[in-house]
């Protein structure tokens, strides 16, 4: 088990995905990837409308609205303001029952029971060891007996560790990114500085902070949180994770 650190900077969601990242977010992820997700989640915990569904980390609510659309009752939590309203015009637009709350994960104490608490977008690498921990903690407490916990990541140790580069360039429509990143430890994590150049040579640098757990960390923390650690896909539902896959995707359950 992972030794809990104080973080070593300001949570990164409190300012990373402002900026040139709000939007290069939202282009990064395929509608395609979203919509499997939701059909999964739908099959696999056999939701129905009137469920209760805890969103964490919801961004600009790519499942919270694809599952309000479906009868489910979601409460979307991010600590972006501007996700936040846009989660909340969206569902004031199409009278959807979504719930969306700006507020930081690690201090966030949900109300109610859940018949299901999703974490998707490899949102919970942003967080040591010490507020991880906190936050299963937190999601196992607010379960309903039988419910389950969803989680994705693609910075768990198996996948990081291939897939490591120290510098990278990339484009996302007119904005170049240069990337550079660094491997340390104690705790073990990624430190990477991006450089956002706008089309007319402005530039705006982030630094962002994924911790590095273990499959085997994870399942030690979920553990002791009070859940069961259930399964571990590479795409959900269908292909059990091996290592080195692009994506995993995580799944405990509360005892009944």
């Amino acid at each position: 088990m992972t030794t809990p650190q104080v973080s070593l900077m300001k949570n990164i969601n409190d300012s990373y995905f402002d900026g040139y990242y709000k939007e290069i977010w939202r282009s990064l992820i395929p509608a395609e990837l979203t919509a499997k997700e939701l059909e999964f989640m739908f099959q696999y915990f056999s939701l129905q409308p009137g469920d209760q569904v805890l969103d964490l980390m919801c961004g600009y609510g790519r499942h919270a609205i694809g599952l309000a659309e479906k009868g489910i009752k979601v409460t979307a939590i991010d600590n972006l303001g501007d996700y936040i309203d846009e989660v909340q015009e969206k569902a004031r637009l199409g009278s959807l029952p979504v719930e969306a709350i700006k507020a930081d994960i690690s201090r966030f104490e949900a109300e109610g029971l859940f018949d299901l608490a999703i974490c998707m977008g490899n949102s919970l690498n942003f967080f040591n060891a010490a507020d991880t921990a906190k936050i299963l903690r937190q999601i196992s407490a607010h379960l309903k007996p039988g419910a389950h916990f969803l989680l994705n990541s693609w910075s768990i140790a198996e996948i990081a560790l291939k897939n490591f580069k120290e510098k990278n360039w990339n484009r996302v429509g007119e904005l170049k990114l240069l990337t550079e990143s660094t491997f340390l430890f104690d705790p073990t994590r990624i430190e990477t500085n991006t450089i956002f150049i706008s089309p007319s040579g402005g530039e705006e640098t982030k630094k962002a902070i994924d911790y590095i757990f273990s499959v085997n960390e994870l399942q030690t923390m979920v553990i002791e949180s009070g859940m069961i650690w259930k399964e571990i896909y590479s795409i959900p539902g269908r292909k059990k994770f091996t290592l080195g896959e692009p994506r995993a995707y995580i799944i405990a359950q509360k005892p009944g």
